[in-house]
């Protein structure tokens, strides 16, 4: 979308700045200069955020008076690119709605270049990482990899991109950004069958809403042993279902993290991954 777009959708819909900067995670006042010309050359970051939560209203007409179809308007269907270069990324939910929800035969029928995920009959799409998500699931997995290795445990730590039919049916299949695996009954050449021991999601604006409500309450269902959610920008991160408390535990930037499946064991040292990130200056 476009800021005439953007700013289309917002009347439309209704939305004041404040129920967009809760929505999309991007600061009020950030939002407020967009929308009044003030900042002329936002972010993508940004812009994807906002994107994301107008899109997901899924409207059907477009400011110009012109009706596209559902799949037109949200730009692109089984990899195939709708001609617009007002589009900056690829929204979050990118297929209509299928009578009786989507299945793995769909899901695998995507072309291997489209990185989605199926959550309970939906397909959602998923933006690229970025190179501070990268660097963030780079050192994890060295720490983790190296605390099981020195340890000679049976629990294995993989990134993405890998499959995890968490519920080990065929209407959900989910990516998430790195896993530990301890029981090898679990582990297939395909992908992960059931639930992971610990579950990390990095999170970005386009991908708020999916972490901390839709996969979280997945995760927990699906019997996920330990949760992380990494805020880089904020440098916080929530960790749920540790076996010592029953409620999220908050960390900050000078905190490092014990595992909690390793029983605490082990901690990964956060303060010094959220040091370096703010040294790249990026």
């Amino acid at each position: 979308m476009n800021l005439e777009q953007l700013k289309y959708f917002k009347e439309k819909n209704g939305y004041t700045f404040a129920q967009l900067a809760e929505l999309s995670g991007v600061p009020q006042g950030t939002i407020q200069k967009i929308f009044n010309g003030e900042t002329r050359t936002p972010r993508n970051k940004t812009l994807r955020a906002l994107e994301f939560v107008m899109k997901n209203e899924q409207q059907n007409d477009m400011p110009d008076g012109r009706k596209d179809s559902e799949e037109e308007l949200l730009g692109y269907t089984y990899g195939r690119k709708f001609g617009s270069s007002d589009l900056v990324c690829e929204p979050s939910t990118v297929y209509k709605a299928k009578p009786g929800g989507y299945t793995l035969d769909d899901y695998y029928a995507i072309p291997d270049n489209r990185r989605v995920e199926l959550i309970d009959g939906v397909i959602y799409d998923m933006a690229a990482p970025s190179m501070i998500h990268q660097y963030i699931i780079m050192r994890l997995c060295s720490e983790l990899y190296g605390y099981v290795e020195k340890n000679g445990g049976d629990c294995v730590v993989l990134p993405s991109p890998l499959d995890v039919q968490i519920d080990c049916d065929d209407r959900s299949m989910l990516e998430p950004d790195l896993v530990v695996v301890c029981d090898p009954s679990k582990r297939t050449r395909r992908c992960i069958m059931g639930a992971p021991d610990l579950v990390v999601e990095i999170l970005s604006p386009s991908s708020t809403r999916m972490d901390t409500k839709i996969k979280l309450g997945k995760y927990a269902t699906a019997g996920v042993r330990e949760y992380w959610l990494i805020d880089p920008d904020r440098e916080r991160v929530c960790v749920y279902w540790t076996p010592e408390e029953d409620i999220a535990a908050v960390y900050g930037p000078q905190d490092d993290i014990p595992v909690g499946i390793f029983g605490g064991e082990f901690c990964v040292p956060m303060s010094r991954i959220f040091e370096q990130i703010r040294l790249m200056g990026v």
